[in-house]
């Protein structure tokens, strides 16, 4: 039991509490393990990754996964780190938006041992009147301890009353599967306690609630989103995969070795020592897409792509003359647009505006469609303006 509870706290951000989840794997039999995903845009990303390899590591030792698609909690829209009132999904793009869940997430978990629910099932049956008896549940004052409720509260923000809605559906949700154990990302706590919360009420053994870091995005910045357009989703084609893992930065590099593959803190230190000693990250990274396209798509496919991406950038196929610039940057990094101006790919920002939007600018071999996406100190990239315009830029 011992070595169970050691693999499964292992890069869990918080744990509440490390004695409730060892009471509960004492127990013998298989714990119901819940995490709920909100089908808010089509397709799993690797952000969704980390979430998912803790699941399959309580399959792994003979648990049964709850795998919640917030069918009905995705018409309402998590607030969470949201400073406006979202905009409500429609019904038909909610079930759009699922069916492509249901389809991928077998690329990672077991199906005999996963539940596929939607939280729609209970939550029609509550009606008005359960829904009203539900937030009787629950304060005003306990909501606005949500930092977002409270930020939005403090700026004069508006907040939909709706919105109070989610935290305890998704509560709710957690006493009709009588979970023992909840995941979710550090940015779900509060919601996952409000689920502990009401399965006291309801008499019901409060679950374990784990909360897992979050995956930044492409832009190393902010967390991998389908509508801030920096993810990496698990059904990208290989090379289209590889070709976005070769353009992090890096730094985030390490950071997605660490909470997306299984190497251990020692084979991590190994990597980085060696880099130390004079590999090119490059050649670190390349390790990264291997691994991961791999994992998706097989090691024939991964091997193609990588070979595509190494011919395309590395073998030849570059211009001999190519210019090797340095650049300055603060804190803060570049925008592209002002990033192709300094580098002296375009004239101005306006002309690297219009040439971004006509598709014409690609960063590492990957078109770019978002001017403002950020870069930052410390990273390099092969920058192609066009057909004949090209450089290799390092940001310092």
């Amino acid at each position: 039991m011992s070595d169970s509870f050691d693999q499964l706290v292992h890069g869990t951000d918080e744990v509440l509490t490390d004695q409730a989840l060892r009471k509960k794997l004492a127990l013998g039999r298989p714990l119901r393990v819940k995490a709920g995903f909100d089908p808010t845009a089509p397709d799993l990303h690797l952000g969704h990754l980390v979430l998912l390899n803790k699941l399959r590591q309580f399959q792994d030792l003979g648990h049964r996964v709850l795998f919640l698609i917030g069918d009905f909690t995705g018409m309402i829209g998590d607030p969470t780190g949201k400073n406006v009132t979202r905009k409500p999904l429609s019904r038909d793009e909610v079930v759009a938006n699922a069916e492509t869940y249901q389809a991928q997430v077998f690329k990672v978990l077991e199906p005999e041992q996963t539940d596929v629910v939607f939280n729609s099932t209970w939550i029609n049956q509550l009606g008005a009147e359960g829904l009203i008896r539900l937030a009787a549940q629950h304060t005003v004052a306990r909501m606005l301890e949500r930092d977002d409720f409270a930020k939005r509260y403090r700026e004069h923000q508006p907040i939909a009353v709706h919105e109070f809605l989610y935290p305890l559906i998704q509560g709710y949700d957690s006493v009709a599967l009588e979970a023992d154990v909840e995941l979710g990302g550090t940015d779900q706590k509060f919601n996952l306690l409000v689920g502990r919360q009401l399965q006291e009420q309801a008499g019901q053994e409060p679950q374990v609630v784990m909360t897992l870091p979050i995956l930044e995005g492409l832009d190393g910045v902010q967390k991998m989103s389908k509508s801030l357009g920096n993810f990496i989703a698990i059904d990208d084609p290989p090379a289209e995969m590889f070709g976005k893992l070769m353009s992090i930065s890096d730094q985030l590099m390490w950071r997605y070795f660490e909470l997306l593959t299984s190497r251990t803190p020692a084979d991590l230190q190994a990597m980085r020592d060696s880099v130390e000693a004079g590999v090119n990250p490059r050649d670190i990274k390349i390790d990264l897409g291997l691994t991961l396209v791999t994992r998706f798509h097989g090691a024939t496919a991964a091997v193609a792509a990588r070979d595509d991406f190494l011919n395309r950038f590395q073998r030849g196929q570059l211009p001999a003359d190519m210019p090797e610039l340095t650049l300055e940057v603060g804190r803060e990094g570049l925008t592209l647009s002002r990033l192709l101006k300094d580098a002296g790919l375009v004239s101005s920002t306006s002309e690297g505006l219009r040439l971004v939007a006509q598709g014409a600018v690609r960063i590492d071999g990957e078109r770019l469609a978002d001017a403002k996406q950020q870069f930052l100190r410390g990273e390099t990239h092969l920058v192609q303006v066009g057909k004949r315009r090209f450089a290799r830029v390092t940001l310092s």
